[in-house]
């Protein structure tokens, strides 16, 4: 019979994330830390995200931010880059960046779906706003207009057709970014919550939150600290050891003599009178 904590442990870490986001990251993490638990993703759209994880349908979400957070955590962790879709024969590629009073002339699509908070939107507003960002991708490639999201969407949604420039606000009309964030329910922090939080956060495998080093992890750990110390101490030995003596010169041999006078061979023989 097992356990509740057993039952706990074989189960899978249920992780949603919304589209562009991505955790590849930490799952490779996740299962050097938690080889024992599999950690399972699930595609959710923007829209879902936060409803997703207050009905438990999953541990936690990564999502965008602002998001309607009622009885969630949310722990932000990086913000993205804003940037603006065009055709690669658009003027507007000849930039490095683009300007929101660049785009006066251009149709800009909103999508429904837009995690983007604008007070206004530059440009000039579409005939109708598509459902989503993947159907305003598919009027960006049409050339109806351009579209601006955050850049792991433009990537998400890359075509041949298609490129993207960074864009910058001005005083007058700032841009919005998103930020990505880690959300969970409020008063459900498992040691599997905080082993993810751990994780997307850096803290090390020794760290006091979460479920801590598995045995393997800690025999693992000790044998490095052990092979270390054996390689210090041997090192040490190395050092500390006496150098041999140099061993005595040699002392240097006389010159010869040159026949028939003191000085070298250059001496000849002398002359008869």
């Amino acid at each position: 019979m097992t356990t509740p904590d057993e039952r706990d442990e074989s189960r899978a870490f249920r992780l949603a994330h919304v589209p562009g986001v991505i955790p590849d990251k930490w799952v490779r993490k996740w299962g050097e830390r938690v080889p024992d638990v599999p950690l399972q993703l699930v595609r959710v759209s923007a829209a879902e995200a936060a409803e997703h994880v207050r009905d438990g349908h999953v541990d936690a979400v990564l999502l965008r931010l602002p998001t309607d957070g009622t009885g969630l955590h949310a722990i932000p962790l990086y913000t993205e880059a804003t940037v603006v879709v065009v055709e690669k024969e658009h003027l507007l590629t000849v930039a490095d960046e683009v300007s929101v009073d660049d785009l006066a002339d251009d149709v800009v699509l909103h999508p429904h779906d837009d995690t983007l908070p604008w007070e206004r939107l530059p440009g000039q507003p579409a005939i109708a706003r598509p459902d989503t960002t993947a159907g305003a991708i598919e009027l960006v490639a049409a050339g109806v207009g351009v579209l601006v999201v955050p850049q792991s969407l433009a990537r998400l949604h890359h075509r041949k057709s298609l490129t993207y420039r960074p864009l910058i606000g001005t005083e007058g009309l700032p841009v919005p970014q998103s930020q990505v964030a880690l959300a969970w329910p409020e008063g459900e922090t498992t040691d599997l919550m905080e082993e993810f939080i751990g994780i997307v956060r850096g803290r090390t495998v020794n760290s006091t939150r979460g479920r801590g080093p598995t045995p393997k992890q800690q025999k693992s750990s000790t044998s490095a600290r052990e092979q270390s110390a054996s390689t210090g101490g041997k090192q040490r030995s190395r050092s500390g050891r006496p150098g041999k003596p140099g061993r005595p010169g040699r002392p240097g041999k006389p010159g010869r003599r040159g026949k028939g006078g003191s000085g070298g061979k250059g001496g000849g023989k002398g002359r008869r009178p």
